[in-house]
């Protein structure tokens, strides 16, 4: 029996972000963000399923709908129209994680374990419904999520650090893995190889990544916010937002883990490519 049954993805709504947030940019965040007057179509806001045999995965856990619906959501004043001029969403009441994971067959109780790219708030929207769940971030994330001016850096601590839920704070550690270089740490999830998790800075500090391996089909790689267009991506291009130099080196691996397999799927929350990249890797009903 395969150790991972089934791939899929979920879209918790959509978001309109400005161009120079995809990138490629040669300006300043803060220039970009006060001076672009576009948005983009709308992208998905996606959450990756993994059904292994130890239990049902979440790679990012999407966007609250509370987030459209109570004007208290998003804090006020200076941050509060950073907020405004980042992202709009577009959520309707089937567009929960619950009513998502429903729709493809799943009970949101099913999911063992929830791992989150990093702690922005259309990451963790469905932290809320996953008080049962095992909680997977890095030790660097919530390390820098804790530091001050939390909000202004993209934490929304009250959305994030929740009563009940029971938190997994992973630091990578050395993997002598070959076949996963140039990355020489990662944390192996379940221990058998199938989902290991890879550091992937730049975006935030503590970003980090998901290498999916099955019996059969293409390795795929979970990226969360590295790039929201994976041919950029794979044309070494970074985004608008986060580390500049941080991205680079991030891209820089990727991709040359991608020269030792050719086939690798890369999938982004917000690339609108994504599903139909991974319905190509995983054709309906196969591993």
């Amino acid at each position: 029996m395969p150790t991972i049954d089934r791939v899929s993805v979920v879209s918790t709504g959509t978001v309109k972000i400005r161009p120079e947030h995809v990138g490629p940019t040669t300006k300043n965040l803060y220039v970009w963000l006060a001076t672009s007057r576009e948005w983009t179509q709308p992208r998905p806001v996606n959450a990756y399923v993994v059904q292994h045999a130890d239990g049902l995965v979440l790679f990012d856990t999407g966007q609250d709908r509370a987030s459209v619906t109570d004007p208290g959501y998003f804090p006020g004043g200076l941050n509060g129209v950073v907020y405004d001029r980042l992202a709009q969403f577009e959520i309707g009441p089937e567009q929960t994680l619950t009513r998502q994971l429903a729709a493809i067959g799943y009970d949101i109780r099913d999911v063992h374990t929830a791992v989150l790219s990093h702690l922005h708030q259309d990451h963790i929207g469905g932290l809320p419904e996953l008080a049962h769940a095992r909680i997977v971030i890095s030790e660097p994330e919530w390390t820098s999520m804790r530091r001050p001016l939390a909000a202004a850096r993209g934490f929304l601590r009250s959305h994030i650090e929740l009563p009940g839920l029971r938190w997994d704070l992973i630091r990578p550690e050395p993997l002598d893995d070959s076949t996963i270089a140039p990355f020489s740490a990662g944390h192996d999830l379940f221990g058998d190889g199938s989902l290991v998790l890879l550091p992937t800075p730049g975006h935030t500090p503590g970003s980090l990544s998901l290498l999916v391996r099955r019996p059969e089909g293409p390795p795929l790689l979970m990226v969360g916010d590295l790039t929201y267009d994976a041919n950029l991506l794979a044309a070494g291009e970074i985004p608008g937002v986060g580390s500049r130099s941080a991205l680079r080196r991030t891209v820089a691996q990727v991709n040359e883990l991608r020269a030792l397999h050719p086939d690798l799927v890369v999938l982004a929350a917000h690339d609108p490519a994504a599903a139909g990249l991974l319905a190509r890797a995983v054709p309906a009903g196969a591993a």
